[in-house]
């Protein structure tokens, strides 16, 4: 691996911990607990990310995403199916919902320019091919997000059995609620949240551990 590689590796780990991502995951996991939500999240974002890094991808930057507002709009279908399940614990679960496969939802908020945009300037620097650095960038999400999503889907199952994981799941729940919301509305008023991104981000992973350890304490 070159530096420019580890530095994709950083650059993936760093998107990975983003609030919004990590959101989606544990959110996702509250609704399909599976240990791959995680892993799937990072290959469908990454997997665009690295298609929008390639020159020829440069023609998509005149469309303006920016004024469908998809963060926005799957931040706030996060929150709503999560407190759906928060005030009807019994009620059914809409996992088959097509936005709720945690592929295409990493897909989706992969269409954004901003990394692609880095990735493309480190590909250009070196004259190294951005499908590279892109997989390196992807391996880098896929460390962080793919342990938040094993650790979301443990702590789901284990509240089937548990009163004590069952609190822990129900808190986590209420988080992810309210960041959602709070992320969407930052959206929608162009509220700039980048400095206070990665301790957002580290504090919601390490929240998250620490709900799972405590489920984990015999009661």
């Amino acid at each position: 691996m070159t530096g420019l590689d580890l530095l994709a590796v950083a650059l993936g780990m760093r998107h990975g911990v983003d609030p919004d991502h990590l959101a989606a995951v544990d959110g996702l996991s509250r609704v399909r607990p599976s240990p791959l939500n995680g892993v799937y999240f990072a290959l469908g974002h990454g997997g665009i990310v690295t298609l929008l890094a390639f020159p020829a991808a440069a023609l998509l930057e005149r469309v303006d995403l920016e004024a469908l507002h998809l963060p926005t709009l799957l931040l706030l279908l996060v929150a709503g199916i999560n407190l759906y399940r928060l005030l009807r614990p019994e009620g059914r679960a809409p996992h088959r919902l097509p936005l709720l496969n945690p592929l295409l939802l990493g897909l989706l908020f992969g269409l954004g320019f901003e990394t692609a945009s880095q990735l493309s300037a480190l590909a250009l620097a070196a004259e190294l091919s951005p499908l590279r650095l892109g997989l390196f960038f992807t391996l880098g999400m896929l460390l962080v997000d793919g342990v938040d999503g094993f650790l979301a889907s443990r702590l789901q199952n284990l509240a089937r059995d548990s009163e004590r994981a069952r609190r822990a799941s129900q808190l986590l729940g209420f988080t992810v609620v309210g960041l959602a919301l709070f992320l969407a509305a930052a959206e929608l008023w162009r509220v700039d949240l980048e400095a206070f991104a990665p301790p957002l981000g580290l504090g919601l992973f390490g929240f998250l551990v620490l709900l799972r350890l405590y489920a984990l304490r015999p009661a």
